[in-house]
């Protein structure tokens, strides 16, 4: 079964998109987390945040993935 990246609903601070990729990858959500604020403060946070709004407005929800 082909494993599909989608917005978490049930798994989400803002808009779920740590949690949806923890999903995907098969890792802990506090990890993926953890590795975005790191990877945002060494990057002055600018690519992740845009990286952020956009996954946010192209991923699809969990509900709706198909």
């Amino acid at each position: 079964m082909k494993k599909k990246l989608y917005r978490s609903e049930t798994d989400k601070m803002l808009a779920g998109i740590c949690g949806g990729l923890a999903d995907y990858l098969n890792v802990n959500t506090t990890l993926v987390r953890v590795s975005t604020v790191i990877l945002s403060l060494l990057t002055s946070g600018v690519p992740i945040i845009i990286l952020y709004i956009v996954l946010a407005f192209v991923l699809p929800k969990e509900g709706s993935a198909s």
